[in-house]
């Protein structure tokens, strides 16, 4: 979830929010421009200077709403976000009033409508008004819907620490209590890829790892993993580089997969099998692959959903549509490909 202070009006300072506002005031005057009786009344000169001056408007508020935002965050609700709607409005009626007396001083000729400069003025603001409340609360209904999708995702997160198994903790636990005598280094090192395992799971939902601390997070737990399954478990890597070792990526999006390789796959063979890993950049893709051996009688529907339904879901979270999953099984076989995209 968002952070407790994190103001609940939308930053209008980031590009793709500033550049949705300044359409919306452009498509007003279409609109405008558009209506019955528009057009015999507009004239290219006549559109050109209504797109400036409500271009100028919205770029002003968003602007204003951008440096005021904590400010009016930190009213009741109610008046942040009358302040909120209120103020293109005031930008638009002082940038009308402005206008009639540049127009009045200098007959600078800016294409004003005739008669009492009131009524355009008010009318201007009135106008402002509506469109600011539709564009506010489109980009509020928004902001709560991402707010949702991130606890939503936060959640799974916190559903996939859970996920360490016990009996995979006491698997671990028994190798490496019979290793202590006979091989003292090997426990140590086993200890070590086990507490580093657990660090990660814990640490799920703060901040994000990197490709290489995801890579080296799965060669651990495989080295777990090892000792248990012995010649049964073998791995293939097939890292083609250069790879993107330090793109940002949210935890535990490799680990899992690479588990549920062991747990639904070599484990559930007599003669164990082989785990191929692959990576590579394609096309400013990274392009991740997980492959196993399969029981001939696995299920259809895969028993490990869970963790690949919130490893996707993150990923979109991180780079939106882009970044996809897909799933191929076979008769005796089943992989799993990631596909996210590098800026």
């Amino acid at each position: 979830m968002p952070p407790m202070d994190e103001p609940w009006l939308p930053d209008f300072c980031r590009p793709a929010r500033l550049a949705a506002v300044l359409l919306a005031a452009e498509a007003v005057v279409a609109v405008l421009a558009l209506a019955p009786g528009g057009l015999s009344r507009w004239r290219f000169e006549t559109f050109t200077e209504a797109s400036a001056l409500a271009l100028w408007i919205a770029l002003t508020s968003a602007v204003l709403l951008c440096l005021s935002r904590r400010a009016l965050a930190r009213l009741p609700l109610w008046a942040g976000a009358g302040l909120a709607w209120l103020l293109p409005a005031a930008v638009a009626m002082a940038c009308m009033a402005l206008l009639y007396q540049i127009e009045l001083g200098s007959d600078a000729g800016l294409g004003l409508p005739e008669g009492p400069a009131l009524p355009a003025v008010l009318g201007s603001g009135a106008l402002a008004a509506l469109v600011s409340a539709a564009v506010l609360r489109y980009f509020y209904v928004r902001e709560q819907w991402r707010a949702q999708v991130r606890a939503h995702a936060e959640a799974e997160v916190r559903a996939l620490q859970a996920r360490i198994r016990p009996h995979f903790l006491f698997n671990s636990m028994n190798t490496i209590a019979s290793l202590v005598r006979i091989d003292p280094r090997t426990a140590e090192h086993a200890v070590e890829d086990l507490a580093e395992l657990f660090r990660a799971a814990l640490g799920a939902g703060q901040g994000e790892a990197t490709l290489a601390e995801e890579l080296h997070l799965a060669e651990r737990y495989l080295a777990i993993e090892a000792l248990r399954l012995g010649p049964r478990l073998r791995v293939a890597w097939d890292l083609v580089e250069p790879l993107p070792r330090t793109l940002g990526l949210p935890r535990l999006v490799l680990q899992p997969l690479v588990e549920n390789a062991v747990l639904h796959g070599v484990s559930q063979l007599e003669a164990g099998g082989e785990i191929r890993i692959a990576a590579r950049l394609e096309a400013r893709l990274l392009r991740l692959e997980v492959g196993n051996p399969a029981p001939a009688t696995a299920p259809a529907a895969p028993v490990n959903g869970h963790a690949q339904a919130s490893i996707a879901q993150r990923l979109r979270h991180r780079f939106g549509p882009t970044a996809r999953m897909t799933t191929e099984r076979g008769q005796d076989y089943y992989r799993c490909r990631l596909e996210i995209p590098v800026s």
